[in-house]
């Protein structure tokens, strides 16, 4: 009976030369593509440089002369919203250079502070400042209607009133800094009546 022979299995190894060569394919690979990053990221830091220098050279601005709130610096800023009675806002009509210039309209304070020319000490509209005179916005009435109370208003006055308050709230240097708590309106005080000398809408 012939003994069987055990059959050797032949060791199979990987060459040195192969993982090499792979290892080396690799590692440029790798290079190549961390290289087209950063090209990639040097270029756009280089047109993104040309585009404000651009802007700025041509429009004497960084955002090619486009302003709202989304380039006022200060609305970037995170801040707590200050609650203000009549009394505290009447400090901030101007009067006190010390100080800065608020106004309200339809409860929210809004710093004007940068348009101190038109709202400061006898500047065309000092009259707004310090206080919430909203219904002289959409009246014209800026002797007696400097006044909070929006009773007897139209639909169509109030939303004029909006866009009044939407006005400062997307303005390039005025911003918003908090509200101011009023006294509660007798219902049964008077309306403000209707003036004659109102001089036109502010504008």
């Amino acid at each position: 009976m012939a003994s069987s022979m055990p059959i050797q299995r032949k060791k199979t190894s990987t060459s040195p030369t192969i993982i090499s060569n792979s290892s080396n394919k690799d590692r440029k690979e790798t290079k190549k593509s961390t290289s087209l990053i950063s090209v990639l990221f040097q270029g756009t830091i280089v047109l993104i440089v040309v585009f404000f220098l651009s802007s700025y050279l041509l429009t004497d601005t960084w955002t090619w002369g486009y302003k709202n709130k989304y380039t006022n610096w200060r609305n970037w800023i995170p801040r707590k919203e200050m609650i203000f009675s009549e009394e505290e806002l009447a400090r901030y009509d101007g009067s006190d250079e010390n100080l800065p210039i608020y106004l309200a309209i339809n409860g929210e304070v809004f710093d004007v502070t940068k348009g101190k020319h038109y709202y400061g000490k006898g500047g065309g509209y000092s009259f707004f400042s310090g206080k919430d005179a909203s219904r002289s916005y959409v009246t014209g009435c800026f002797e007696t209607h400097l006044t909070h109370d929006l009773r007897g208003l139209t639909r169509e006055q109030l939303k004029e009133l909006e866009n009044w308050a939407s006005f400062y709230r997307d303005h390039h240097t005025y911003y918003k800094v908090g509200r101011v708590i009023h006294k509660p309106i007798d219902p049964n005080s008077p309306i403000p009546p209707p003036c004659n000398d109102a001089t036109g809408k502010k504008s």
